[in-house]
């Protein structure tokens, strides 16, 4: 299969490119930039360039020929801007994804992956909670997959994963956890963090659920992916363990004192204009629950399998302490 990428040479993208270069596929991906120092796939096709900025027919001459499509770009939640933060992330992560995957369908591709958020499926699934009334990064996604649910059809399949945390390095590119080892850097000499915890995946694996996704989905469906599931404070002690402190105590809070961190950071925001993809606050009444995902609904049909997760939680480690200790040049990690 011949697949066109949106944001190969990110940390998912490139991983997914290796995945199915191996698999036997051609691949081709259009970026901003490629981090300094990163090692691409091999036999992987690089087009430089801005996929927003290019016209329709622009577009459809770079897609024409390819029977997969995959969406490995877009922007996430921790992203701050000027309220009301909707409008950016309604841009990036819907406007301008309905124009591609519409010009990708209507040149000729068969099959679609959407790279989503797992705060879609606890959406679904805990209706009552309401999420996307409070979080317009989370109402962004469930608007991005009913963007997909509806182009899909019996010639188009399109399958939007789920991710949860997703751990593993790529030499350049800032992992999105520098902040959390800057935050447990600062905590001394007791850790605090709140209740639950969260399903996890490496990076490798999400390369698998891209590639297994293009050859297995038909129709349109949203898969949770999950494989590990940890709760914050197992996740913290592999954290502390490739920090170099093995036996750090981790005290966990009640949500109600949890939830005055979050105000804190809400109003920092506020007293500097601007807004991220969730309400702070009200984001404890998610955060402090078990954001567990089993791996029957998503990774096992596509084929996942799998993989040492507290090694690629060392790798995004290291590299965020190498970034901290300016060591290392990198570029920051936000969507194409």
């Amino acid at each position: 299969m011949k697949v066109y990428m949106i944001g190969g040479t990110g940390l998912l993208g490139s991983q997914a490119a290796k995945e199915l270069l191996e698999r036997g596929h051609e691949v081709t991906t259009m970026s901003l930039n490629a981090p300094p120092g990163a090692k691409l796939p091999a036999g992987m096709k690089v087009e430089y360039g801005d996929y927003m900025k290019l016209s329709d027919d622009e577009l459809r001459a770079r897609l024409s020929g390819y029977e997969g499509f995959v969406f490995a770009a877009g922007v996430d939640e921790r992203i701050e801007v000027p309220p009301p933060s909707y409008d950016f992330f309604k841009k990036h992560n819907v406007d301008n994804f309905k124009r591609i995957i519409t010009l990708a369908k209507e040149s000729g591709a068969k099959h679609a992956v959407v790279c989503g958020s797992y705060f879609s499926h606890f959406d679904k699934v805990r209706p009552k909670e309401n999420y996307t009334k409070w979080h317009p990064y989370i109402r962004v996604r469930r608007e991005q997959e009913e963007v997909c649910m509806k182009m899909a059809g019996p010639k188009f399949d399109v399958a939007v994963l789920e991710l949860p945390y997703i751990f593993g390095a790529q030499p350049g590119r800032k992992p999105v956890w520098a902040f959390v080892v800057k935050m447990l850097r600062k905590m001394k000499p007791v850790a605090f963090f709140c209740k639950g915890g969260t399903a996890m995946v490496t990076v490798k694996q999400v390369g698998q659920a891209i590639a297994g996704a293009l050859e297995r989905n038909r129709g349109g469906k949203c898969y949770p992916i999950g494989y590990y599931n940890l709760t914050w404070r197992e996740w913290l002690k592999i954290f502390y363990k490739h920090m170099g402190y093995p036996k750090k105590k981790i005290i966990t809070l009640p949500t109600w004192m949890f939830k005055f961190g979050l105000r804190a950071m809400r109003n920092k925001q506020k007293k500097h204009g601007l807004e991220g993809g969730v309400h702070m606050v009200k984001f404890s009444r998610l955060q402090c629950t078990k954001q567990f995902i089993d791996k029957s609904l998503g990774c096992e049909p596509l084929g996942v399998k799998p993989d040492d997760l507290d090694a690629a939680i060392g790798e995004s480690v290291r590299l965020s302490l190498d970034i901290l200790d300016k060591k290392v040049e990198v570029v920051e990690m936000k969507g194409e």
